[in-house]
């Protein structure tokens, strides 16, 4: 069999995994008003408004809200379709709709309806509108039904927190100590305690309530969620994937979805999946008092501090990819580099400015490579192109060093007069103080290095992430979108200068200090060291791969030769069979994950002995299944690609007489090993969930109901999963937008608004998933 490169293995059908048909998805995106900032500061008198109270949806499709001045009045808001604005209070053709009366009421003030009836108290709890018209509103201990006049209904020693009005007269009240329903207008309240199969409640602080598009009665407690469905009830905890309690309100939405406002998000449930949204990436604070929902999904959801509108819009995987296209190639393309750019203003992309990062070579290559895949499946030549500039980017970050160091792929270029003073930043004693809390901080000066044309600056100290990079890059360029001779030639030459400069250093990455670089040493002297030992397994695979790219793509046999005396003197295949720590979490880093499979995945394809190919197939899976259930797309892809040729290989009886010493050890693993489930399902909920908005907010889901935390001796207390399927929650409910981040981290914040990262997310799994037939 001759070995051609990836390209060789891009099969008509998939092998042992099963494609994904895509097919339009609602795309959230949102919208947030605070005052100052989309919301009317104040009053048509003057007073400053302070706080929004409730919103509804009026019977012609308005939006409008109540909220509080200085002075406690109520003032009215309305949404024209393109603003809020204030029509003046209690305006006449709003009060023409009973919703007026619902959002009045909110405020905590006098009941005000139509006919000028009043409620004897002062201060509403809540209120609602019946489907046949007419209000119920509720003050602390008394419901008023109005119809043709205002009366008493119901009465309760306890708290009154909710009131929801439903079909023929149907009115649920939800109190301190219980749960009350009238079935009709004729009806009396009697208390009601539901139980289904698996819980039997007696309700306490039902706090939210409403009925839903089918007539169906939901309720917010301490306990959970439940729906009553004709005479059945069904009842969710977070068990069953309630992400939180603490209920505010409760408000239905199209096709029988139902919403919840809590104390700390935002719940969303369509009978199937829970949606928690919650932080800024959602809702300008996470106390939400109110919600209306318009008849195609939008939700408007009223905070403490603003209101959010969060729309569903019809979008493709194709169309989502065309959209992260434009937005890397408008905001995060520095001369070719491609990274995440700053913002002036939080939360604002309008404000970005470009910005340097420590993995610009890595992230110039992952997008290059994305457009490789992408030119591969499409014959785009627009995808051709980038991949092309994406090239030149990483090859000049090789060609910018001094000819002593040839081979060195700096960490970033930038011009002499880039805007930031950068080595005076980097200074002698930033490093020393930098030492004091990190021993095996590198101290070096400067750090940026000037060209030797004296037009550029160069970041030295590069790591592994970077070489994993530009190698996986290379391997996919090469195979994928190099057509010609003339565009090969230079990935022969870049990947032959690298890796020279690693084998007569050592192999090691040599800085212009004459010593290696802080994570660049892939050494035997160094891996089995004291100091070495937690490398070793990912920097043995990381060499094994290198080389494996540099024997395909030039052709030259010393590079194999090198790769054999690695692992017959130095035991590089059998140090990756434990590819990296699992134990303790101290020494478990998410970014690992990403090395390991930028270098399993061209080692996989370009490897050409039996024995080895089963050696580190079987290393692969012990990988993959460490980080199988984070929902990441890209190392998902990552892993079925290089499963995939495995596959095929033992459909053709290529490891057969592998270990011939060994017996049935061969055939049994190749047959065990050439099944494997890229989990594409998951990687399409993560493409479609992922938002539009690659902001890196702070999202907190540590205290939520429906995680488990990690149990691991020594773990951080916010590290856990999904209590439902046991696996990372979704994507848009975490703060990451970047692959090399752990999905099981809860709480965490990337920037916090203050940057905007590259779309490649999205489109490196897009396109490496079409292009291995996870996505069709």
């Amino acid at each position: 069999m001759r070995f051609v490169g990836i390209l060789a293995v891009l099969f008509a059908t998939n092998v042992h995994a099963q494609s994904v048909l895509t097919h339009p998805f609602p795309q959230e995106t949102r919208t947030n008003y605070t005052f100052g900032d989309g919301l009317p500061e104040k009053s048509p008198d003057g007073f400053a408004l302070s706080r929004v109270t409730r919103l509804a949806r009026l019977d012609d499709g308005r939006i409008v809200a109540a909220a509080i001045s200085a002075l406690e009045n109520l003032e009215l808001l309305e949404f024209d379709g393109a603003q809020w604005r204030v029509p003046g209070p209690f305006d006449k053709h709003v009060a023409d709709s009973p919703q007026h009366s619902l959002v009045a009421s909110a405020s905590g003030r006098a009941y005000r309806s139509d006919d000028n009836q009043s409620v004897e108290e002062n201060r509403i709890i809540d209120a609602a509108v019946c489907p046949g018209g007419g209000e119920v509103v509720t003050t602390s201990t008394k419901v008023w039904e109005r119809t043709k006049e205002l009366h008493v209904v119901f009465e309760s020693e306890a708290a009154i927190l909710a009131v929801a009005a439903g079909p023929d007269g149907a009115i649920a009240v939800g109190t301190k100590d219980g749960l009350y329903v009238r079935e009709d207008a004729k009806a009396s309240f009697k208390s009601l305690f539901p139980a289904d199969a698996k819980y039997s409640w007696n309700p306490r602080n039902v706090s939210a309530l409403a009925f839903d598009t089918m007539d169906r009665l939901w309720f917010g407690c301490d306990l959970g969620v439940g729906v009553r469905d004709g005479d059945a009830w069904h009842l969710y905890t977070g068990s069953e994937g309630l992400p939180y309690d603490h209920f505010t309100c409760a408000a239905p939405g199209e096709d029988g979805v139902i919403w919840f406002g809590t104390e700390r998000g935002a719940i969303r449930f369509d009978g199937a999946h829970w949606s928690y949204r919650a932080g800024l990436r959602w809702l300008p604070d996470d106390h939400v008092v109110s919600i209306a929902v318009e008849p195609d999904g939008s939700a408007w959801i009223a905070t403490s501090g603003g209101i959010s509108h969060i729309r569903r819009e019809s979008m493709t995987l194709e169309s989502k990819a065309a959209w992260f296209n434009e937005q890397v190639e408008t905001r995060h393309n520095r001369d070719g580099y491609i990274a995440n750019w700053r913002l002036e203003r939080r939360g604002d992309v309008s404000s970005a400015q470009p910005a340097i990062t420590d993995n610009d070579g890595l992230y110039t290559a992952c997008y290059g490579a994305a457009m490789a895949f992408r030119y591969a499946v499409t014959k785009d030549p627009a995808a051709k192109g980038l991949a092309k500039r994406s090239f030149d980017a990483c090859k000049r970050l090789v060609d910018i060093v001094p000819d002593s160091m040839k081979g060195f792929p700096a960490r970033v270029l930038i011009p002499i007069n880039w805007h930031e003073p950068v080595n005076e930043i980097y200074t002698d004693e930033l490093n020393r103080k930098i030492r004091e809390s990190d021993p095996f901080w590198k101290l070096i000066t400067p750090r940026f290095v000037t060209s030797e044309d004296g037009k550029y600056l160069w970041k030295c100290d590069t790591s592994s992430d970077e070489l994993a990079g530009h190698y996986f890059f290379y391997a996919v360029y090469y195979d994928l979108a190099a057509e010609s001779e003339e565009e090969k030639a230079p990935v022969r030459e870049v990947v032959r200068d690298i890796t020279d400069h690693l084998i007569r250093n050592g192999f090691n990455l040599v800085d212009h200090d004459g010593t290696p670089t802080r994570w660049g040493r892939f050494g035997p002297d160094f891996l089995n060291s004291e100091n070495g030992w937690p490398q070793r397994g990912l920097n043995s695979l990381m060499m094994l791969g290198m080389l494996a790219v540099a024997d395909h793509v030039t052709g030259d046999p010393k590079y194999a030769e090198t790769a054999k005396m690695l692992r017959d003197q130095h035991q590089y295949h059998i140090n990756m069979m434990m590819p990296r720590p699992t134990f303790p979490p101290s020494n478990v880093v998410p970014w690992d994950n990403n090395l390991g499979l930028l270098c399993f995945y061209p080692l996989m394809q370009y490897e050409k002995d039996p024995e080895l190919l089963l050696l580190y197939r079987q290393s692969l899976e012990d990988f993959w299944q460490f980080i199988s259930r984070q929902k990441n797309p890209f190392w998902n892809f990552a892993y079925g690609g290089a499963a995939q040729r495995f596959a095929s290989l033992a459909g053709e009886g290529y490891f057969d007489n592998a270990f011939p010493e060994s017996g049935p050890y061969a055939k049994q693993y190749a047959q065990r090993f050439s099944a494997f489930d890229p989990a594409a399902a998951d990687s399409l909920d993560t493409l479609r969930g992922m938002p539009l908005e690659l902001i890196g907010w702070e999202m907190k889901n540590s205290h939520r109901l429906d995680v488990e935390i990690d149990p691991t001796p020594t773990q951080a207390p916010d590290v856990g999963w999904s209590k439902v399927d046991h696996k990372a929650l979704p994507i848009e409910e975490r703060s990451h937008v970047r692959q090399d981040r752990d999905g099981f981290k809860l709480d965490a914040k990337e920037d916090d608004g203050w940057s905007e990262h590259e779309g490649t997310f999205y489109l490196l799994p897009y396109y490496m998933g079409r292009y291995h037939g996870f996505i069709e």
